[in-house]
C-alpha cells in the first residue's frame, strides 16, 4: 500500500494546484487560459518508482522518438505510456498510412532506422513507388502490429526503460522545475523523479499539470477538430474493390492498384453514398468523412479512416464527449460495416476485424511556448534558424463547416522551430507531437505523423545535450547543436 491515507488525498483536491483543468467549456475561446485547477502533490508521500536523466510520458511517434534518441545518446531513460503498446494513434488508433511531408530529403536517421527495420522483416514502407519523394516527403505505411514490436526492439536496444499501463495524474512542479511526474499504476501511485521531462501526451497533459499557459480548439468558434474511431474489415477481395471504383463507378482518384489501393467519397462516388443514405442503410454522419486503404504486410484487410463524429457535438477536451464519441462511432462503425458488405463487390464475405483502441483525436490542447507557430507562418513559407523539421503537409481542418485544406506553392516548405517545442515557464520541459505552440490552423499542418517523430527526435538530442552541458533545455542554442556531433538512432 503506498503511505499516503484517504483522508490526506481529499485534503490535496482542495488545493489550488499547477495543474490542467479536469474539464473545459467547448465554446470558450480558445485564445482563453484560464486559471486551471487541479491535486498539488508536492510534500505527498508517494514511493519513487524510478530516476532517470530524462522521463518521457506519452509513448506515440513522437514521445518514442524522443526517447529512443535521448538514450541514443547516452542518457537513462524511461518511457512511461497508459497503454499497452507503443505507438500511440499509429498502432492503437489504427492511423496509417502516415502523411507525406512532401518535401525532398526529409527523413531524419530515427526514420531512415526505423525504415531500414521494416525491410528487414520484408515489410518497405513508401506507399506508393514514387522517385518524386526519393528519401523521405511520401506517404508512408507502417503495419502496426510490426511497428509495435519494432518499438519494443528499439527501446530494448538502447534501453528505454518501458513502464506500461502508466497514467499520468500529477507533477510536483517548484522554481520552475518539474522534480517528478504522478502516475497510477498496478501498485497504487507512484512518481518518476528525473533531470528533465518530455511531454508526448497529445494532449499537453504533462504541460497543463505543470502550470504552462494552453489553449485549445479554434481561435473564433471554439471547436476542436473532428474525432474519429477507425477500424479494420478482413475478408475483402481487394481486386473487386478496385475494379468496382474505377471501372464501375469511374473514379480515378486512387492511381495505385491492389496491393497498394484506397477508396473515398469523391465527386464520382457522392451519389453512391447518397443512394445508401436514401434507402435507409447509412445516416449522413456515417458517409460525411469516407476513406479506406489496403495495408501492407495485411493481404485482404482494408484500414477505414472513418467514421468521424461532428465537433458541433463531441469536444476533444471534453472526458464525457470523448467517451460518448467511442460509442456512437462504434455504432456507425456496425453500420458502414454493413453498407460495404451489402453493395461494394469484394466486401460479400468481410468482416469487422479490428477496432481501434484508442479514439482518433486530431486537436485536443496546445501550449504557449517561446515561439507561437501561426497559419502565417505556414503561408509565408517560414524558415528558422533553429529549425528543426520542415514540412509542406497542408492546412487540414477536419469541421463541420470550416473544412480546409490549403497547400503551399509547388516546392515550398516550412519550418518548425525548437523554440515552439519549449516554455518559458518550465526550464526543464520540452513538449513534441501534435500539442506543441501553435495557432489552430498552423496545428493542422504541423500534426502528421513523419513531423512528430523529427520533433522528437529533436528533443531526444536537445535533452541529452543539455545534460551533458549543464543547460536548461529551455535555454538551449539549436544552432550550437547543429554545429556538433549528436546523433539519433540509427
Amino acid at each position: 500500500m503506498i503511505p499516503i491515507s484517504r483522508r490526506e488525498l481529499l485534503k490535496l483536491a482542495g488545493v489550488t494546484a499547477v495543474g490542467a483543468a479536469l474539464g473545459s467549456d467547448k465554446n470558450a475561446e480558445a485564445a482563453e487560459t484560464p486559471k486551471p485547477q487541479n491535486f498539488s502533490f508536492n510534500g505527498a508521500q508517494i514511493p519513487t518508482l524510478f530516476r532517470a536523466d530524462v522521463c518521457v510520458v506519452g509513448g506515440g511517434p513522437a514521445g518514442t522518438a524522443a526517447a529512443v534518441t535521448a538514450a541514443r545518446n547516452g542518457a537513462r531513460v524511461v518511457l512511461i505510456e497508459q497503454g499497452t503498446v507503443l505507438g500511440g494513434l499509429q498502432t492503437q488508433g489504427l492511423v496509417y498510412p502516415a502523411m507525406p511531408t512532401r518535401v525532398l530529403n526529409t527523413d531524419t536517421p530515427y526514420i531512415t532506422d526505423l525504415n531500414r527495420r521494416f525491410a528487414m522483416h520484408g515489410i518497405y514502407v513508401d506507399f506508393v513507388d514514387d522517385e518524386k519523394y526519393k528519401n523521405g516527403g511520401d506517404a508512408r505505411q507502417y503495419t502496426p502490429e510490426l511497428l509495435a514490436f519494432i518499438y519494443d526492439e528499439l527501446c530494448a536496444d538502447y534501453k528505454v526503460e518501458v513502464l506500461y499501463n502508466a497514467t499520468l495524474i500529477g507533477t510536483n512542479t517548484a522554481g520552475g522545475k518539474i522534480s517528478a511526474a504522478i502516475i497510477h499504476t498496478v501498485e497504487g501511485l507512484r512518481k518518476i523523479e528525473a533531470n528533465i521531462f518530455i511531454d508526448g501526451t497529445g494532449d499537453a497533459t504533462l504541460s497543463r499539470f505543470s502550470g504552462v499557459k494552453f489553449a485549445h480548439g479554434n481561435e473564433h468558434t471554439g471547436r476542436n477538430q473532428k474525432m474519429s474511431l477507425r477500424f479494420e474489415m478482413g475478408g475483402v477481395e481487394e481486386m473487386k474493390v478496385y475494379k468496382f471504383f474505377v471501372k464501375k463507378l469511374k473514379d480515378g482518384w486512387c492511381e495505385s492498384k491492389p496491393p497498394e489501393f484506397e477508396f473515398a467519397k469523391t465527386t464520382h462516388t457522392e451519389k453512391f453514398y447518397f443512394e445508401g443514405i436514401q434507402r435507409g442503410e447509412v445516416t449522413k454522419d456515417d458517409v460525411a468523412y469516407i476513406q479506406a486503404f489496403t495495408i501492407l504486410g495485411k493481404p485482404g484487410t482494408m484500414s477505414m479512416n472513418c467514421p468521424e463524429v461532428s465537433p458541433y457535438l463531441y469536444s476533444s477536451t471534453s472526458a464525457l464527449d470523448r467517451s460518448k464519441a467511442i460509442q456512437q462511432c462504434r455504432i456507425m462503425i456496425r453500420r458502414l460495416a454493413h453498407f460495404f458488405r451489402k453493395n461494394i463487390p469484394g466486401f460479400k464475405n468481410a468482416y469487422i476485424s479490428r477496432e481501434a483502441s484508442m479514439l482518433g483525436v486530431r486537436e485536443s490542447w496546445r501550449i504557449h511556448g517561446k515561439y507561437y507557430m501561426t497559419k502565417d507562418d505556414y503561408f509565408n513559407a517560414q524558415k528558422f534558424p533553429d529549425a528543426v523539421c520542415r514540412s509542406a503537409y497542408p492546412i487540414d481542418i477536419h469541421d463541420e463547416v470550416l473544412d480546409v485544406h490549403r497547400t503551399l506553392a509547388k516546392g515550398e516548405f516550412y519550418e518548425i522551430p525548437y523554440r515552439a517545442l519549449v516554455t518559458n515557464e518550465i526550464s526543464n520541459l520540452i513538449v513534441v507531437g501534435r500539442c506543441i505552440s501553435t495557432d489552430f490552423p498552423a496545428q493542422a499542418a504541423v500534426r502528421i505523423q513523419p513531423t512528430c517523430m523529427s520533433m522528437g527526435e529533436a528533443a531526444g538530442i536537445a535533452a541529452a545535450y543539455g545534460l551533458k552541458n549543464g543547460i536548461a533545455v529551455n535555454a538551449i542554442d539549436w544552432t550550437s547543436i547543429q554545429n556538433r556531433s549528436y546523433v539519433s538512432a540509427g
